[in-house]
């Protein structure tokens, strides 16, 4: 599909739903009931829960993923399971907390969300129509937080913030952007529990995300 066609289908999706504007201007309250209650696409005829995000809504830091699985689905968070909890220990390795009390205790906010509000029937691959369906969720989220770097876990959120085909590894090690925001690929922690072997590349990712960051520090100290 040529980016001309792509647009044009965002442009067709967001006019025929006549909600994206409203969206545009809405605060962090506003967003949230919104997303709770949306129906934007078929997906939110079989959840339990949408799920919006979670985290320091001020974060420099803003991790997006693909879409809720079955725990997050019943609880309304994302990362609950036991990726989450391989997540938590990423993200405390490099000083980094979702939680209040790890915040309290030190470590900077982040915020996580994901591509998806609503959980696909049986895990499966978001289908184009209900990724563009969220996408004005996810726009106005980094509006609010303004992140100084977005990190997209896996294929599937990388896919759909970039507009194009490709594979992780071939997205790693490379400063992308993302509505102007610096966006790195790294390999979603479902993904690491099933191999493993990568979780030595997720964190040269990390890493390499962290240099980022401290790249564009040191740019913004040089301007002043």
């Amino acid at each position: 599909t040529s980016v001309a066609a792509d647009t044009a289908e965002r442009i067709e999706l967001h006019a025929d739903a006549g909600l994206s504007n409203d969206i545009a201007g809405m605060d962090w309250d506003a967003l949230e009931v919104s997303i709770r209650g949306c129906t934007r696409c078929g997906l939110c005829e079989g959840r339990a829960h949408a799920v919006p995000g979670v985290g320091d809504r001020k974060a420099r830091w803003l991790f997006v993923g693909e879409g809720p699985g079955r725990n997050e689905d019943q609880q309304g968070e994302p990362f609950v399971g036991p990726a989450g909890k391989l997540l938590d220990n990423m993200l405390a390795a490099i000083g980094l907390s979702r939680s209040v009390q790890g915040q309290q205790d030190g470590r900077s906010g982040v915020y996580i969300a994901n591509t998806l509000k609503c959980r696909p029937p049986g895990n499966r691959n978001p289908e184009p129509d209900e990724a563009l369906a969220c996408e004005p969720f996810l726009h106005r989220q980094i509006d609010l937080i303004k992140p100084k770097l977005i990190v997209a876990l896996g294929k599937v959120a990388a896919v759909n913030l970039l507009a194009r085909e490709a594979s992780v590894a071939s997205l790693r090690n490379k400063v992308h952007e993302y509505r102007g925001t610096p966006l790195i690929v790294t390999y979603h922690p479902a993904y690491l529990l099933r191999s493993p072997h990568d979780k030595a590349r997720a964190w040269e990712d990390l890493c390499f995300a962290m240099d980022t960051l401290d790249g564009l520090k040191s740019e913004q100290r040089d301007t002043i």
